[in-house]
């Protein structure tokens, strides 16, 4: 009960970090020469979790690269060379939205499960 109540509750953190990275970015469309960051989801995850390298045929736990980065993959620039592209940091700042709120919800129902364990019902 509780590792699924801890798991949900670093998730919901992870959205939540995730929009306010995501908003310095809205923030940043008109700085010339910004480049928008990413939160990663998968380092924040190994973050998380004891992985280990115990045999030379086991792919590396830890992948190079940070939590945050930059993202290249768009070419788009504007005149000032900033790669902001307002309407995919908006949907992914909705997704992010969506995430947090379903996660809350299950953390609700998960307490509410427990509420009626120690309720007695």
């Amino acid at each position: 009960m509780w590792d699924k109540v801890d798991s949900l509750t670093k998730m919901a953190s992870f959205y939540l970090e995730r929009t306010k990275v995501i908003e310095g970015n809205i923030a940043n469309a008109d700085t010339p020469g910004y480049a928008p960051k990413e939160l990663l989801f998968e380092k924040k995850v190994q973050e998380h979790l004891e992985l280990k390298k115990e045999d030379p045929n086991h792919i590396d736990p830890e992948p190079a690269g940070g939590g945050i980065k930059e993202v290249t993959l768009s070419n788009i620039r504007g005149y000032d060379d900033n790669r902001v592209d307002i309407e995919e940091e908006l949907a992914k700042l909705a997704e992010s939205t969506i995430m947090y709120k379903a996660l809350g919800e299950n953390l609700k129902k998960e307490f509410s499960k427990l509420k009626l364990v120690i309720n007695g019902r």
